[in-house]
């Protein structure tokens, strides 16, 4: 289970170099990206803590996540692209 807590701490990184660019990010497409990047960060850390628990149901809320997640980032990017196809 060690390769578990290493994916752990690489995920734990990329959670806070993304809240780093979305703090620092000097335009609305870096902030939108560092959010999207969030996101799915977050998903993948609690993916991993249901491996690391070995429970299923966690999963299914990883599944459920994933899509609202791919819905935000299509939106945000129509907002960004102030609704032009």
């Amino acid at each position: 289970m060690i390769g578990v807590e290493i994916a752990m701490v690489g995920v734990g990184l990329t959670i806070l170099l993304s809240v780093v660019r979305i703090v620092i990010g000097p335009t609305e497409g870096d902030r939108a990206i560092g959010a999207d990047l969030l996101a799915f960060s977050i998903i993948a850390m609690i993916a991993l803590v249901g491996v690391r628990a070995g429970s299923e149901g966690v999963f299914d809320l990883v599944l459920v996540a994933t899509l609202v997640a791919f819905l935000a980032a299509l939106a945000l990017a129509r907002l960004l692209n102030r609704g032009a196809r």
